[in-house]
């Protein structure tokens, strides 16, 4: 079987991306895979522990030899994460026609390269599949695999038919989405933001790309192939990275046995769409409910005035 190369995309976080290459070294696959580890450059005036973190990842990504071939791309400025991926993996599915995608806080199951590529296979001449990824929710009695509509981020892999239609104006998404009346479906029916995550890219309040990608996929009728159990988990969730502030409720654990490809109808399994919906409308209610027992429980030793005040830095840092 002919393997997809593997991108790491990293930073300043030396401890994260020895975890990530010492997992992923653990794939009995790893050994005949080619490793491409891109290290963005430092920030303009970037404090001496930040530089000093992002020379330690270079050092770690120079010195690993546990795959058939590792090419370190070391970037003198700072892209950050969005333009780094972006430009990253446009360079190598361009080059190898497709990919398989790693951010330096993904840690992944021994099963995940043998899951990946058997699907990057398997799917490779079906243009309705844009992508597979290697991360869902923990959610009960999914089905072994299926597919849903849209793209995801945590562990993923596409191939270059499938990057090809990746939109980077969010404005351009934004309107097809609003004109086709598509915002409600495109927020797993009114249970998830996305649409505000995408307004939010627009208006520089986030530089996600993945939602991007989403919503690209989303629009283009594509489906994303995901197994009922992760084979990736982010360890990120230390306040270390760029967007670490996602809940920890995200988190589901490694498949710990080898996941068998299935032969399965493609098209998007409405059962499993709705199950995940759920899912995020039950995560909307637990939140709801432990607000409102904080303010129940401060407005027993505090005043009103400082109440709304709470409930304001509360609101703004969900």
């Amino acid at each position: 079987m002919q393997l997809a190369p593997i991108v790491i995309f990293t930073y300043n976080r030396p401890w994260h991306t020895q975890q990530v290459l010492d997992s992923l070294a653990l794939n009995e696959e790893a050994k005949d895979s080619l490793l491409y580890i891109y290290c963005d450059g430092a920030k303009d005036n970037a404090e001496e522990k930040i530089v000093k973190e992002i020379n330690q990842v270079r050092l770690i990504a120079k010195s690993e030899n546990r795959f058939k071939q590792v090419i370190v791309k070391e970037q003198t400025k700072n892209k950050g994460l969005a333009n780094s991926i972006i430009d990253g993996v446009t360079e190598i599915v361009n080059k190898y026609g497709s990919i398989i995608v790693l951010e330096d806080d993904i840690i992944v199951s021994n099963y995940f390269l043998k899951f990946m590529n058997e699907a990057l296979l398997k799917y490779e001449s079906e243009e309705t599949v844009i992508s597979i990824s290697a991360y869902i929710y923990p959610i009960k009695n999914l089905p072994t695999q299926f597919f849903i509509k849209g793209a995801d981020c945590w562990g993923w892999a596409t191939w270059k038919r499938g990057w090809d239609i990746f939109e980077c104006d969010g404005k351009k998404l934004l309107n097809h989405l609003e004109r086709k009346k598509l915002t409600y479906s495109f927020d797993f029916n009114g249970s998830y933001p996305y649409t505000q995550m995408l307004k939010n890219q627009i208006n520089g309040k986030n530089n996600s790309w993945a939602i991007r990608w989403n919503a690209s996929a989303f629009l283009n009728n594509k489906l994303t192939l995901y197994p009922n159990i992760s084979l990736v988990e982010n360890i990120g969730f230390d306040g270390s990275g760029t967007h670490s502030g996602i809940e920890k409720y995200h988190q589901a654990g490694l498949l710990e046995i080898p996941m068998v490809l299935k032969t399965i109808q493609i098209s998007e399994n409405i059962d499993a769409t709705k199950m995940i919906s759920n899912y995020f409308k039950t995560l909307k209610l637990n939140n709801s409910n432990k607000l409102y027992n904080i303010k129940k429980n401060i407005k027993k030793i505090i005043p009103e005035f400082a109440l709304k005040s709470y409930t304001q830095i509360f609101n703004k840092k969900k």
